[in-house]
């Protein structure tokens, strides 16, 4: 059985036991969330969504808060000495899927 989720802006494929990296969601370590917004559902046939499943939602733990790899941004305009580089690093929520709910 598996579902498709969005938060964040994304779209997720998840099953239960997976562990994923979401969106910085304002958790603290070990709190329940509940994800609603399930576009398809998969439990032997599928269900898909008008924009979402009626009924379905997913239930995850956190595990946690933190900052992927830094992506280094670097402008430059050629032959006018034009240069400019900066850092950036996402702020994401880990999160265990608990249980699908069809």
């Amino acid at each position: 059985m598996y579902a498709i989720i969005a938060t964040g802006g994304k779209q997720y494929r998840v099953e239960e036991g997976d562990i994923i990296r979401v969106e910085k969601l304002e958790l603290s370590e070990n709190d329940s969330y509940t994800f609603d917004q399930v576009l398809a559902l998969n439990d032997g046939s599928l269900k898909l969504g008008n924009p979402t499943v009626e009924g379905a939602t997913v239930s995850a733990t956190s595990l946690g808060n933190g900052r992927a790899k830094k992506v280094v941004v670097y402008r430059y305009k050629s032959k006018k000495g034009y240069h400019k580089k900066n850092g950036h690093r996402q702020a994401y929520t880990e999160v265990r899927i608990d249980k699908i709910n069809a």
